[in-house]
């Protein structure tokens, strides 16, 4: 009996813990969005166009790579079945709607949370840890708006502009391995393509992407403030920040399927 009390007792310490830890993100989301206000204004605007260049330049190789393999992929695979019935002609529709719906959002979001989450985990984790957050406060600077909202806008414009370029690369490697490995033309394929793919599946994965964006961005600072433990906590912060943004965005890429599609 005791033993079970102590365990239902840890397990109600860690879901109330899970709420205080939910309830801090969700009120430093909105205050970041309070402060997208001042984007614009002579403080926040060096970086946030720093943060662009971040989320968007430099994480385009990686993207790149991952967008062409994950087209082919998908039509060697869509591919190889469809042609046990003769019907190969159809993998420009199964790629594209694939891309554009689900895998264009999906892929992009779990490589901007790997690489540009981390880093800012981490950079956010060290402030905290060297007291430069604390600093800031004493000078009145509200972390907030100083730190959190230039990612946040960063993250939100550039994920769905990534989304695009992952869904032309993922659509393209399709195109080529149908061309050269199940003979569908490249005209076939893309007629195909263009045909199926509709105008709700561009924008219910452009919505997809902003969310990713801002989940990541939200994520990512809010533990990035909650580090402790030294360096050892920066290590442990930026683990937590991939691991969440990873399932967050599983959970809500089908939530937000379900809406709109069911």
């Amino acid at each position: 009996m005791k033993d079970s009390g102590r365990s239902a007792a840890r397990m109600g310490s860690q879901v109330l813990q899970l709420m205080q830890n939910t309830g801090h993100a969700m009120f430093m989301l909105l205050e970041a969005i309070y402060f997208t206000r001042y984007v614009f204004s002579k403080r926040s605007r060096g970086e946030t166009l720093v943060q662009l260049y971040i989320t968007g330049i430099k994480s385009l190789a990686v993207i790149t790579v991952v967008a062409m393999f994950t087209g082919m992929i998908l039509a060697l695979q869509t591919g190889l079945e469809l042609r046990r019935y003769g019907q190969e002609v159809y993998i420009g529709s199964a790629v594209a709607v694939s891309m554009i719906r689900e895998m264009g959002p999906f892929m992009t979001g779990l490589i901007i949370a790997a690489s540009v989450g981390s880093a800012i985990a981490a950079q956010i984790g060290t402030m905290t840890v060297s007291e430069e957050i604390a600093a800031l406060e004493v000078m009145s600077i509200n972390p907030n708006r100083f730190l959190v909202m230039p990612r946040l806008v960063a993250l939100v414009v550039m994920m769905p502009i990534l989304t695009v370029y992952t869904n032309i690369l993922g659509i393209f490697g399709g195109g080529v391995v149908g061309a050269t490995q199940l003979g569908v033309s490249m005209q076939a394929y893309m007629d195909n393509a263009t045909q199926f793919a509709t105008n709700k599946d561009l924008y219910v994965g452009l919505l997809k992407a902003a969310i990713f964006g801002a989940v990541i961005a939200t994520v990512a600072c809010h533990q990035g403030f909650m580090t402790t433990e030294g360096a050892v906590g920066v290590g442990k912060a930026t683990r937590r920040s991939v691991i969440i943004s990873f399932l967050v965005i599983l959970v809500l890429g089908y939530m937000i399927t379900r809406m709109f599609y069911i």
